[in-house]
């Protein structure tokens, strides 16, 4: 298959649903004539920047540098002026591509602009196969091969460590993980998908636009997610849901005075949530009210997706399945010992015991090229045998499922001479009636080396005694020394726009 599923004009396959976005649609006859059109407009043009709001325009532009074989740079519509202006001075684009509408900031307005029009006519796309169909530049002649390590994305990090780092993510690695997927969902050209991810990230992008694409299906975006969304498009024939734990979270809580929702999600052939680990609460809601399991996928901007659940296999909550097709994963302790993992044909190595916390690190087609303009953190990201280093901590358990305990520099808490993964702890804090958000820290302790914190937010109000039953909660559930020995309460936690916990912020505030 080629990198672009675009059907020529002649094929009756031209005239099904590609793109949808509220009440605008693209098929892929039209999306090829649009993208078509816009890459004599910027062929040549080295970077493109794509002002990537929920939009047809956004899809289309980046379809369009892809055949054009451009990379494109995704930059988010709410990041402030002195991060754009970051991505901007490191990633030097020649051009911005926008939405005619779209009123771009200062920085961005420095940029040669292009307006991407949905309605051009005239132009089209090659039929599969052809060069600029798998995204190669012209120069390499109509029949030449794509260069599989040529950037398809450059994909800026979310920078809480320090100023973003831009991804360079390779032709190669897009093919590989989307067709990884194919195979583990069993994701094929009927498929409809529905989401409300943003577009200027992996999960949005990748996996809710080039995915469908890829597999010669449709997409329908919803512009913002709503759980009258989710179920007016389940309702009318969407066959996937692919969303953040966020979103999971809202349904769960509407499920119960809604049957018309659960008899919409029942509807669904797969419900995937990623980009942060799904609480174990709520997917037994979901899972008693619908009838379906919500399958969890493990991926980070610089590896694209590295573990899933099939829908073919068994699943358990709180677990991210095991590696894709080609990926191979270790467990590694910080003396550098490899405890266990995976090869790249899906066979365990090692032994895992279901309690040492260790570092998932990752080899295969699906990892970036390098950090852009940073050979420094490149070189660091990367074991001296080429694994990269996620920065994940995890645990295998006996069934041979990975469990993701959370971040080494965030997540991973030394009390007491146990090394302890903050994702356990939330997740036994949320199976309490009383708690309906929970991040977990650790912070220095002149005993233990650090005590484990946990921040809460309730439907009652907290108090002394509700603290003292949540810490006794979390011995009970997983031993006594998890136990959180500070119980903090707030109205709300610090969430990106993906809705991952912004633990940082939460310390500062």
């Amino acid at each position: 298959m080629s990198f672009l599923f675009s059907p020529p004009a002649g094929d009756p396959a031209a005239h099904r649903p590609a793109l949808r976005f509220g009440d605008r649609a693209l098929t892929y006859a039209q999306l090829a004539a649009a993208a078509g059109a816009l890459v004599p407009r910027i062929g040549g043009a080295g970077r493109v920047a794509v002002w990537a709001t929920p939009s047809l325009e956004t899809a289309v532009g980046v379809v369009a540098a892809l055949l054009a074989g451009l990379p494109a740079v995704p930059l988010n519509p709410k990041s402030g002026a002195g991060e754009l202006g970051h991505i901007l001075a490191d990633s030097a684009p020649s051009l911005v591509l926008a939405a005619p509408g779209d009123v771009l900031p200062a920085a961005v307005r420095e940029l040669e602009r292009v307006d991407v029009l949905t309605d051009a006519t005239g132009g089209a796309a090659p039929a599969p196969g052809s060069a600029a169909g798998t995204g190669t530049p012209s120069a390499a002649g109509p029949d030449a091969d794509p260069d599989p390590s040529a950037p398809a994305l450059v994909v800026y990090t979310s920078g809480t460590t320090g100023p973003p780092k831009g991804a360079v993510v390779p032709r190669r690695a897009v093919a590989a993980t989307l067709d990884a997927l194919a195979d583990a969902w069993q994701w094929t050209g009927d498929d409809v998908l529905v989401h409300g991810l943003p577009l200027f990230h992996v999960h949005g992008l990748v996996l809710g636009v080039l995915g469908p694409l890829r597999r010669g299906g449709s997409v329908r975006h919803l512009g913002r997610f709503t759980v009258e969304g989710v179920a007016r498009e389940l309702n009318d024939g969407a066959t996937m849901l692919f969303g953040v734990p966020t979103m999971y979270h809202r349904i769960a809580e509407a499920l119960p005075g809604d049957p018309e929702l659960a008899k919409a999600l029942g509807r669904a052939r797969l419900l995937v949530s990623g980009s942060a680990a799904l609480p174990v609460h709520d997917h037994e809601r979901i899972t008693e009210a619908t009838g379906r399991r919500v399958l969890e996928r493990y991926g980070m901007t610089e590896t694209l997706m590295n573990t899933a659940m099939r829908v073919d296999g068994p699943s358990r909550a709180g677990t991210v399945g095991v590696p894709l097709p080609g990926v191979g994963l270790r467990l590694v302790e910080e003396d550098g010992t490899v405890i266990g993992g995976y090869d790249a044909a899906g066979a365990p190595t090692g032994t895992c015991d279901g309690e040492t916390v260790a570092e998932i690190q990752v080899h295969g087609p699906n990892l970036f090229t390098e950090y852009l303009n940073r050979p420094d953190a490149t070189a660091a990201a990367f074991t001296a045998d080429g694994w990269f280093r996620t920065g994940d901590m995890a645990v295998r358990d006996a069934d041979g499922a990975v469990r993701i305990v959370g971040r080494r520099a965030t997540d991973l808490i030394k009390s007491g001479g146990f090394k302890i993964g903050a994702g356990e702890i939330e997740n036994a804090l949320l199976e309490h009636p009383a708690v309906r958000e929970a991040a977990v820290t650790g912070e220095p302790d002149p005993d233990l080396g650090e005590r484990i914190v946990a921040w809460v937010v309730t439907d009652a109000e907290g108090d002394f005694a509700l603290g003292v039953e949540l810490a006794e909660h979390v011995a009970r559930r997983l031993a006594p020394h998890k136990r959180p020995r500070d119980v903090r309460f707030r109205p709300s936690l610090p969430r990106n726009d993906m809705g991952k916990l912004m633990k940082r912020a939460l310390k500062d505030g």
